[in-house]
């Protein structure tokens, strides 16, 4: 009990005396804030890609692409093949229809509203089943384009970042100009980068003949997956490759969420060991300045350890502090932020939103937290290990 009351005394007159080191100390939270706010804004990039993916993806419904095809764009299925596989048993009905949407994927080129500069921005044509294969797709804006018509829907991500997606304005596709009709939303998805229209104009204005590049089935169960697949792979007709919706598009944002978070992670680091440096410096003031006082406490009996821990709370308490302000101040400025990167599976544009999320906020801390209680630890030792008789005499 008398260690536990040395170290809440001598803690207690370490915070007291904060206000006469103002200016170390402001530095030393200022330095942890930017390190915590830059790693959490880095990463929630990679959190906002990942999520923009995955919430697309759901466990009920396949996708079936040419066998050996990584992606939409490297596929091909002829009408016929198309036409076995919406038949296949396993996939749900509504109102006596399959629930499978034969699906074109191109690219065309828009310019950013940021730079003015061309990007891919996927174009994808699409059957009268996709809305409620996807089942989240919700138009805000506008009206439905109308089958057979030169007539595009845009999704919001799609909106925000490239011009000439306005509802009432032309985009070229081809050779010809297509109206924007409405604007749709997808819970945040990848469907919101994209711009849909009719499956059959869009082969006609591409010269696709009777080809798609993939379909996209609800199933009756998310547990008859295999058995979907089976019947599939098996059967002599076909050549296809069957995967869960919810694989296909965690695959996809694999690489781009590992180069982003290792570059995060590399960034977050160099400035990392600037700020326990900084640390270092802020706690080695504070020891220099009270060599004498420290000195006085041991000479009264107060003990070595509770120096050290005292030492160390003080910047702990910095160091939460720091933590604390660089997390506000990244989800202030990042979280909802909507921005456009290169998808590297399609070569095309994907827009998602920055997503500063609860675990993210508390890895930074942590961060901060470890900051602190490394540039604590060592002028904690050095505070211990001041001879007594030789700081005492300190001016």
């Amino acid at each position: 009990m008398n260690w536990l009351a040395q170290i809440v005394a001598l803690t207690a007159f370490n915070l007291r005396t904060l206000g006469q080191r103002l200016g170390s100390c402001a530095s030393a939270i200022v330095g942890i804030a930017g390190v915590v706010g830059v790693f959490i804004g880095v990463l929630s990039i990679a959190e906002g890609f990942r999520r923009a993916m995955t919430v697309s993806g759901k466990a009920d419904t396949a996708l079936v692409l040419r066998s050996g095809s990584d992606t939409e764009m490297s596929s091909i299925l002829d009408g016929d093949e198309a036409r076995v596989v919406t038949d296949v048993e396993g996939i749900a009905r509504a109102n006596g229809k399959a629930l499978a949407s034969t699906e074109l994927f191109v690219i065309i080129n828009l310019p950013k509203r940021s730079t003015g500069t061309d990007a891919n921005v996927p174009l994808r044509g699409v059957g009268p089943s996709s809305f409620d294969v996807r089942g989240d797709m919700e138009i805000v804006e506008g009206r439905a384009f109308e089958w057979g018509k030169n007539e595009v829907l845009a999704g919001r991500g799609a909106a925000s970042e490239f011009k000439g997606l306005e509802v009432g304005a032309s985009i070229p596709v081809g050779r010809e100009k297509w109206t924007v009709v409405g604007i749709f939303t997808a819970n945040g998805g990848i469907a919101e980068s994209e711009i849909w229209t009719d499956a059959g104009v869009l082969q006609s204005a591409y010269r696709r003949g009777n080809t798609v590049q993939a379909v996209y089935a609800r199933l009756d169960d998310a547990d008859g997956f295999q058995d979907f697949k089976d019947r599939l792979t098996t059967d002599p007709r076909l050549n296809v490759k069957v995967v869960r919706q919810t694989e296909y598009y965690e695959e996809q944002s694999t690489a781009i969420t590992r180069l982003i978070t290792t570059v995060g992670a590399l960034v977050a680091g160099l400035m990392g060991v600037g700020a326990v440096f900084g640390a270092l410096n802020t706690m080695y003031s504070a020891v220099s300045s009270r060599t004498r006082e420290i000195a006085t406490l041991r000479a009264l009996g107060f003990g070595s350890g509770p120096i050290v821990t005292s030492v160390l709370l003080e910047a702990l308490v910095l160091a939460i502090v720091g933590g604390l302000l660089g997390a506000g101040l990244a989800y202030a400025a990042f979280d909802g932020f909507r921005t456009a990167t290169m998808n590297w599976q399609s070569f095309s544009q994907v827009t998602f939103a920055f997503d500063v999320t609860p675990a993210l906020l508390g890895r930074g801390i942590f961060y901060a937290v470890a900051i602190g209680l490394i540039g604590g630890l060592f002028p904690a030792i050095r505070a211990a290990r001041l001879p007594i008789a030789a700081a005492l005499r300190e001016s």
